[in-house]
């Protein structure tokens, strides 16, 4: 039987190795270093890093590299070998503090906005000691920053870490009115992450998964998702062995793997971590979506990580459970048994209720994407409209205070399924609302917006700044109040809920009445990505970003339009591949199924001029007008793709990608499934969606 202790962390640089290798005061200075948020000493770098390599070399490490977050949304990585040049044609193994300092990469051939031109290559990496070092694939990974030669920030961990330390600032300034001496706040993140497993084999003969993630084409198979039967239920024995790997892998690396479960879509599963501090969370979601696709192909298969993989079907998010909490241990957004006279839980839940009302378009471009846009609003996720749920115990508690009237609280009671062998059970005080964009679930808020393939670092980054924003407008209210802090207190939360109750939203978000609604109160609806990134350099936005420290208004523009040029690239990058199978796969193989066809046909009525060939001649008509009618929208595809590409501002041109491209490429779709309904399964050149869902059987 495994030993969960033997194996957990073993592949971590963590708290404990570094104080069973580190000298007492190079521990302590580091761990001082990183709670007082300051730079190492060259020195103690040195020994930090003498023993990080001694570490690495028993664990079979020949190499390191700074482990970075550019902003492709994936990792990235540069290898050095530890050898340096000995007497005698030897080598020695060396690893200094300057190495584990900095490092160089190129930042020319990464997204930059424009900050960094083709000619200028100089970028640097700069060790991040809050998050800890590991082994993979036999290399040393020191998690790093990625800045560019004038000090830009050109990745996803340097303005998380600025966003940390903006809402770490505030937070304390609101604990210090209820005496609290809490010496730090960090804030926690738990992101369950929903994912496809299907076989390799399969995957592979798909062009359109290999090159973009998703199936741009594919008909429904006769059973989807409708009978219910995969939510929850027995794990195949192939899938369940995978998911045991999986679980040992991220052990080994000290990622917390909690949960895991068929999810609704025939093969989509999800695993679900403890939650932990959001900078490690970030580099542990990471991680996870690359080991999870390391030990797929290991087990014969593949995993998607797109948002809409299929249509028809569920797609895939990321729920990101976020938190505050204080070095003491005390989770800031715990209502405890009586949230009625827990001032302190009110004024944090109220800030997070002004933040969201105020920024719904920071909230809603952050989970932006070319395939996310295809997941909103569909039945397994939230809408475009950014709202909150509370449940009716908090909306009661808080409508209370803003109309200066006592709060009645409902009687506990226990839940009974009429069956006196079972149990009796505590009912909680409010549902749960899965529609929500933004639920709060007891003791945090899930986010449910991002999407399966997310950096869970944009979302953050937003939800920081703007909470942290909102207690600063706080604390200087506090800060000036004169009489009764409790007073002032209660004040605010009054005030709060009567200006931004309008984001708040208990009922069913799918539905066309919630939509009309929505437009009433004033809230925004932004359905793409598009009409949404934009929004990102309003000087509303800009400000807050600056005001905070978490972006500079360079960085805030350059980061608009690398979005908004990735969205263009993905819609590029499937309009090609959408003609490629169109004209050398799908338009042949049809053509050879009608050309079959006739000669059924006119060899039947040769042998009997009777026969009735009826039901032929109408499957050759219904196909070939089909293919003419394919044909002619590809020529369309391809010139409105070509006219496109000229744009040169990458806001016109993202939205001509929505406006001309996608509507073209929807029809194509449709022209497409039919002849693939109308198509013999041995003539059809690729893997349909009932083989492919329903491909990993055992």
């Amino acid at each position: 039987m495994m030993d969960m202790n033997e194996i957990f962390g073993t592949l971590v640089f963590n708290d404990a190795v570094m104080q069973e290798r580190l000298p007492n005061a190079t521990y302590k200075e580091l761990n001082k270093c990183i709670k007082e948020d300051r730079s190492l000493t060259l020195e103690v770098a040195n020994v930090v890093a003498n023993a990080m390599k001694d570490w690495a070399i028993e664990k079979g490490c020949t190499h390191f590299t700074h482990w970075f977050q550019p902003m492709t949304g994936v990792t990235a990585e540069k290898h050095d070998s530890f050898i340096s040049r000995a007497k005698n044609g030897k080598v020695i193994m060396e690893f200094s503090g300057a190495e584990l300092i900095k490092g160089e990469p190129d930042a020319s051939s990464f997204p930059s906005g424009g900050l960094r031109a083709t000619f200028e290559a100089r970028g640097y990496t700069a060790w991040d000691p809050t998050s800890y070092a590991f082994i993979k694939d036999g290399t040393l990974c020191i998690p790093t920053a990625f800045c560019s030669y004038g000090g830009q920030a050109l990745d996803k961990k340097t303005p998380l870490l600025r966003s940390m330390a903006a809402i770490n600032r505030q937070a304390l300034r609101i604990l210090r009115f209820f005496g609290k001496d809490a010496e730090h706040v960090d804030t926690t993140v738990g992101p369950e992450q929903e994912y496809f497993l299907i076989d390799r084999k399969v995957y592979e003969k798909r062009k359109d998964l290999v090159y973009t993630g998703r199936t741009i084409l594919g008909a429904p198979a006769p059973k989807g998702q409708e009978l219910e039967d995969h939510y929850f239920g027995a794990i195949k024995t192939r899938v369940s062995e995978f998911m045991k790997d999986l679980d040992r892998e991220l052990w080994k690396l000290g990622i917390l793997s909690k949960t895991k479960h068929n999810e609704v879509a025939p093969a989509q599963h999800e695993l679900a971590p403890i939650f932990t501090s959001t900078n490690i969370a970030t580099d542990h979601n990471q991680l996870t979506m690359e080991t999870m696709k390391k030990v797929a192909a290991r087990h014969g298969m593949a995993c998607l990580l797109h948002e809409k993989p299929f249509a028809g079907v569920n797609g895939s998010g990321k729920h990101n459970n976020w938190s505050m909490s204080t070095d003491k241990g005390e989770n800031l957004l715990d209502p405890g048994s009586t949230p009625e006279d827990n001032a302190q839980f009110l004024l944090f839940l109220s800030a997070v209720i002004k933040a969201v009302d105020e920024y719904q378009d920071l909230l809603r471009l952050s989970v932006a994407s070319a395939g996310n846009d295809h997941r909103l609003g569909a039945n397994e996720a939230p809408p475009a409209i950014v709202s909150m749920y509370l449940g009716e115990e908090l909306d009661g508690i808080l409508s209370a205070i803003a109309e200066d009237r006592p709060y009645s609280k409902r009687a506990k009671c226990e839940v009974e399924v009429g069956v006196k062998v079972l149990p009796h059970f505590p009912k909680d005080s409010t549902d749960r609302n899965r529609t929500s964009p933004l639920a709060f679930t007891g003791n945090k808020f899930e986010f449910r917006m991002l999407g399966s393939t997310f950096s869970i670092a944009g979302p953050n980054i937003v939800l920081n700044t703007i909470v942290a924003d909102s207690l600063d407008k706080f604390a200087d209210r506090l800060d000036a109040a004169k009489g009764d802090i409790m007073d002032e207190v209660t004040a605010i939360i009054k005030d709060t809920f009567l200006k931004h109750r309008r984001i708040i939203f208990n009922g069913n978000n799918y539905s066309d009445e919630w939509v009309k609604e929505a437009e009433r109160r004033g809230l925004l609806n932004l359905r793409t990505t598009p009409e949404a990134m934009p929004l990102f350099k309003s000087r509303k936005n800009i400000d807050l970003f600056v005001r905070h420290g978490v972006f500079t208004e360079e960085e805030v523009i350059t980061r608009t339009e690398i979005f908004l040029d990735n969205y263009c690239k993905v819609l590029h990058i499937e309009s090609l591949t959408m003609q490629e199978m169109l004209i050398r796969d799908i338009i042949p193989a049809v053509n050879k199924y009608i050309n079959d066809l006739s000669r059924c046909i006119i060899h039947s009525v040769e042998a009997c001029p009777a026969a009735n060939m009826t039901a032929q001649a109408d499957m050759v008509n219904k196909l070939s007008s089909l293919i003419a009618e394919a044909y002619k929208q590809v020529g369309n595809l391809k010139a409105a793709t070509e006219k496109t590409e000229k744009i040169a501002d990458v806001e016109k041109k993202s939205m001509t990608y929505k406006d001309k491209v996608l509507p073209v490429m929807t029809k194509i779709r449709a022209c497409a499934d039919s002849m693939e309904q109308l198509t013999s399964a041995e003539y059809w050149p690729m893997p349909t969606y009932g083989e492919i869902l329903f491909s990993v059987n055992e």
